[in-house]
C-alpha cells in the first residue's frame, strides 16, 4: 500500500509539474495561476501546495527536470572528447542546436526560461542560474577558440574574448530568429553553416 502511494505522489507531482510547463508556456509565468495549473493537471490547489512551497519553487522543479540547452552543450562537449577543439566547438554548437529542434519539451522549457519569466524578486534565482549557463558557455568558446588558433598557427584577428562573444552571439541570433519565426528554417544545419563561415573568417581552414 506505501509503494502505490508513493506512486500516486510521483504521478501527481509529475502531472502538476507537466501542466506547470503547457501553462507557463502559454500564459507567462506572472501570469498564470496555480489555479489554472491545479486544473489543467486535473488535481486541487492544495495538492500543488502538498508538492510545492509556492510558484517559484513550482517553476524550479519544472526547469530542474530538464537540463537546459547551455548546460547540456557545456556537458556534451566535456564528456565526448572530441579530436580536437574546432571538433569540439562544431559539435556542442551543433548539439545545442539540435536538442531546441528536436525535442519540443526542451524547447517549451528553454522559452519558458528565456522568454516567459520577468526575473525580478522572488525569481531572481532562476536569472542568477541563467548567468551561470551563460558565463560557463562563454568561457567553453573562448577556451577552445584560444586552443584551436594555437594549435593551427592562426592569429585571431580579434581578442579571443570578443571572438567567444561574436560565435556566442551568432547563434543566440539563430535561436532567436528561429524561435520567434515558428521554426521556419531547419536550425541545426543552418546553425552549422553559419559557424564554419564564422569560423573561416577568424582564420581557421575548413
Amino acid at each position: 500500500m506505501a509503494r502505490r502511494t508513493k506512486a500516486d505522489a510521483d504521478a501527481t507531482r509529475n502531472s502538476l509539474l507537466d501542466a506547470a510547463e503547457h501553462v507557463f508556456y502559454e500564459k507567462g509565468v506572472a501570469r498564470a495561476s496555480l489555479n489554472e495549473i491545479a486544473q489543467a493537471a486535473g488535481a486541487t490547489r492544495g495538492a500543488i501546495y502538498w508538492h510545492f512551497k509556492d510558484k517559484t519553487d513550482l517553476l524550479n522543479a519544472m526547469l530542474e527536470r530538464v537540463t537546459l540547452p547551455l548546460e547540456a552543450a557545456c556537458n556534451a562537449g566535456d564528456v565526448l572528447g572530441c579530436s580536437g577543439p574546432l571538433q569540439r566547438l562544431g559539435f556542442v554548437l551543433h548539439h545545442l542546436l539540435g536538442t531546441i529542434e528536436n525535442d519540443p519539451h526542451t524547447r517549451r522549457v528553454f522559452e519558458i526560461a528565456l522568454y516567459r519569466v520577468e526575473y525580478v524578486s522572488e525569481f531572481s534565482g532562476v536569472r542568477k542560474r541563467h548567468l551561470a549557463a551563460h558565463a560557463r558557455f562563454h568561457a567553453l568558446l573562448a577556451r577552445d577558440l584560444e586552443a584551436a588558433a594555437r594549435e593551427n598557427g592562426v592569429a585571431l584577428p580579434m581578442a579571443v574574448d570578443a571572438a567567444a562573444i561574436g560565435l556566442y552571439g551568432l547563434f543566440d541570433g539563430l535561436l532567436q530568429a528561429w524561435i520567434w519565426g515558428g521554426g521556419h528554417f531547419p536550425l541545426a544545419a543552418t546553425g552549422s553553416q553559419a559557424v564554419a563561415v564564422y569560423l573561416r573568417g577568424l582564420g581557421f581552414a575548413p
